[in-house]
């Protein structure tokens, strides 16, 4: 199987510029410390600008991983099973590109299998990869449906996501308690209204609240 998903625009210039150093990354840190309004020599912001740093590489670290290889690894030993395959409330944690704020709240993954399964766990680790990068809700839900589409060629995908965003909640128009739900729908997820239902039965309906918990 070689199955390639088009890199976006961001990640192709990830090929073309070079990373900057952890010296620089620190130092970036510093000067934002500086630009807030304090010293970042101070005892209690010494070493905030490497803490910062340790903290964005496993906030981003989605950029170095790989969703299509991760579900490379499949399996036709099913007994012929052809039903729906559901993970519902994952948690996700993602951070808005727009303001650099956490996006926090839950992911439903189904797929209808047409002779072969994937290890339930590596739907999660999609969502986990896309999510560990700089992210809209809405591109983040079609990344994950899209690649598990292109890679499993399945009769059907189906992604909601609804969650919480800081940049709405904390600042802004501040209204905590907004939660926004996103959907994509593939092959039979979208063509047939009574697999679309069942799906929709089986995670519930959307629930307000509870998703920075």
């Amino acid at each position: 199987m070689n199955i390639q998903v088009p890199p976006t625009a961001a990640e192709a210039a990830l090929t073309t510029e070079p990373r900057p150093t952890r010296e620089e990354a620190e130092a970036a840190v510093r000067t934002l410390l500086r630009w807030a309004g304090d010293n970042p020599d101070r005892e209690g912001l010494v070493d905030t600008p490497a803490r910062v740093v340790r903290s964005y590489e496993e906030f981003f670290s989605g950029y170095h991983e790989d969703p299509v290889e991760l579900l490379a690894r499949s399996f036709e030993e099913t007994d012929g099973y052809d039903e729906m395959v559901v993970l519902r409330d994952i948690r996700l944690e993602s951070h808005c590109e727009h303001h650099m704020v956490p996006i926090i709240g839950r992911a439903h993954i189904a797929y209808l299998p047409k002779g072969r399964v994937v290890g339930i766990s590596k739907l999660a680790r999609v969502m986990e990869i896309y999510a560990k990068r700089l992210q809209i809700q809405e591109k983040l839900t079609a990344q994950i449906a899209n690649t598990i589409n292109d890679v499993l060629q399945p009769l059907g995908v189906a992604v909601v996501i609804e969650a919480s965003h800081q940049c709405m909640s904390t600042r802004g128009v501040h209204k905590p308690g907004v939660s926004m739900v996103t959907s994509r729908m593939l092959g039979a997820f979208r063509k047939n209204p009574s697999t679309r239902r069942e799906f929709m039965a089986i995670i519930g309906a959307p629930r307000a609240g509870g998703l920075e918990g």
